[in-house]
């Protein structure tokens, strides 16, 4: 099995990365883990909100690859407990699917997207897209920790 994290845009805290770094090599040892990244749009200034999410999704979809199951995160998804997360991902694994999480850029995903594919969200909060990875990539090792059972998630 292997979990993609595509995302739009680059992190450019360097304490963010070094969180991301260190959940992703953590992951190393669980599953085949890869995060994808697609180059934030430049120039929108011209573009209004819904011209910038479609030109976005165009990217997105030339990044998947049609066989993994998609999932989107956006803030009006299905929200999971940390188990129930990890039941989520035991189920696709049982099922013999590769998983593509997305997260999208600074407006989100467009209508379009939103109902093709599945949603969860990690919170009714909003955080920056630099935070959802780094909290995102520790959820998919805490997950992976609760299905073998180790001490990690208590």
């Amino acid at each position: 099995m292997q979990i993609e994290l595509l995302h739009i845009g680059n992190t450019h805290k360097g304490f963010i990365e070094e969180g991301i770094n260190e959940y992703f090599n953590r992951l190393k040892h669980y599953v085949k883990f890869e995060m994808t990244y697609i180059q934030a749009l430049k120039n929108t200034q011209k573009l209004n909100i819904e011209q910038q999410k479609k030109k976005e999704e165009e990217l997105l979809l030339k990044s998947i690859d049609g066989k993994s199951a998609i999932i989107l995160l956006d803030e009006n998804g299905k929200e999971y407990s940390s188990p129930n997360f990890a039941k989520f991902i035991q189920n696709k694994m049982n099922q013999g699917q590769n998983i593509t999480f997305i997260i999208g850029g600074p407006y989100g995903f467009t209508e379009e997207l939103k109902t093709k594919y599945p949603k969860i969200a990690l919170s009714k909060m909003t955080f920056s897209h630099q935070m959802v990875r780094l909290f995102f990539v520790e959820q998919i090792y805490r997950a992976l920790t609760i299905l073998k059972g180790e001490n990690y998630h208590h």
